[in-house]
């Protein structure tokens, strides 16, 4: 059985829905087990579908106001160039006001999971013999979960994919089932032991980081930034432990990992969802798939 594992990253989610499409277009993978956190949860049921195209449209064509109903932070160009996030100071205290407990919210993400994905689509895809599963981070009772299409009706799972992109405190803590969720990436950045728990033998995984880290994080300007840098440095230690386990648990059970992180840094703030670099890194993630397969397929022709 074979797996396709997407971790999460934010906007750099392009890039990994850049590297499936090669693997499934042109490699031509046929996944039976998708597992996706928090941005690749967002990605998996349409790639199970072979609806590559649609999730591509669809993901590079998102903006803030795609995600945010209550957007807590503004876009700001620094000298370089480059994208900063400031507070949005009269929205936080709008919401603080109101008793809410997040500074943002994300209702708007909620609305487009339902566009996008379509109760007949749902029903195709639970009627197949693939399993999609999205990860959450269960904080009432401290455990990361994993959630089956096959266990959920069509808004239940809805829910859990857009539960497993809730980037708290900067997007909406969700109540369900008596519980509080929030992004599974908090729990679990890079789902590759689950995967081998329901049966997969050889696993596809897109790290959405370099291998290697190539910069120091900048010195935090405001809250925003160091909830941010914070949040980062957690990511960072969550997804390296993933990986860690992932590969020994793949050795005890002679499972084949091939995994495909980030050639380059793409962003230094994934909460900026910006199309037209979301569309390049698309782009980038499909001509880098390419260029790592060819390389394997000459090390296999040099072995034999």
């Amino acid at each position: 059985m074979r797996a396709l594992v997407i971790s999460g990253g934010g906007s750099k989610g392009a890039f990994a829905g850049g590297v499936a499409q090669f693997l499934i277009e042109q490699v031509a993978h046929e996944y039976d087990i998708f597992v996706g956190t928090s941005t690749g949860s967002l990605l998996i049921s349409h790639l199970a579908l072979n609806k590559v195209e649609k999730i591509k449209e669809v993901y590079t064509s998102v903006n803030q106001k795609s995600i945010f109903n209550s957007c807590p932070f503004l876009i700001k160009k620094d000298k370089f160039g480059g994208k900063q996030i400031a507070i949005d100071h009269f929205t936080v205290f709008r919401n603080f006001l109101k008793g809410k407990k997040t500074f943002g919210e994300s209702y708007n993400l909620r609305k487009l999971i339902g566009k996008t994905i379509t109760v007949e689509e749902f029903e195709k895809l639970k009627s197949t013999n693939k399993e999609v599963v999205v990860t959450v981070s269960n904080l009432s009772l401290n455990q990361v979960e994993y959630k089956s299409i096959r266990d959920f009706d069509y808004e239940d799972f809805l829910d859990w994919i857009w539960i497993s992109s809730n980037y708290t405190p900067f997007m909406s803590l969700v109540k369900k089932d008596g519980c509080e969720y929030a992004d599974g990436g908090f729990g679990s950045m890079v789902p590759i032991e689950e995967a081998i728990n329901r049966g997969a033998t050889a696993i596809d995984v897109i790290v959405l980081e370099t291998e290697i880290a190539y910069y120091n994080r900048l010195p935090s300007k405001n809250v925003f930034s160091l909830l941010t840098n914070i949040h980062n440095y957690m990511a960072d230690r969550i997804e390296k432990q993933n990986i860690r386990i992932g590969k020994f648990a793949a050795s005890n059970k002679n499972v084949i990992i091939n995994l495909y992180y980030t050639p380059t840094v793409l962003t230094t703030n994934s909460l900026i969802f910006d199309k037209k670099m979301m569309t390049k890194w698309w782009e980038l993630g499909y001509q880098y798939a390419d260029q790592k397969n060819s390389e394997l397929n000459e090390i296999r022709t040099q072995d034999d």
